[in-house]
């Protein structure tokens, strides 16, 4: 775990440098939302002073994972 984020600040700073360009595909939102619920997550164990705060940011990005989720499940095939 030497390079993982280990506090609340260091998962913000790594989510901040992997953010996709505003165009970006939307499955690339998609991954980026789950990575970054993965690893806050993670560093909830991790950084137990800011336990509840980082479990809301578990949620926020699973929230926008489940929504760009929903919206390429309804986007047509081929479209």
């Amino acid at each position: 775990m030497e390079n993982e984020p280990q506090t609340l600040r260091d998962a913000h700073a790594v989510a901040t440098a992997r953010r996709p360009r505003p165009e970006a595909e939307v499955s690339e939102w998609l991954r980026f939302h789950q990575a970054n619920a993965r690893m806050y997550r993670e560093v909830s164990e991790v950084d137990r002073w800011h336990h509840h705060e980082l479990k809301y940011w578990v949620g926020f990005e699973e929230r926008k994972a489940e929504e760009l989720a929903a919206r390429m499940r309804s986007v047509p095939a081929g479209s």
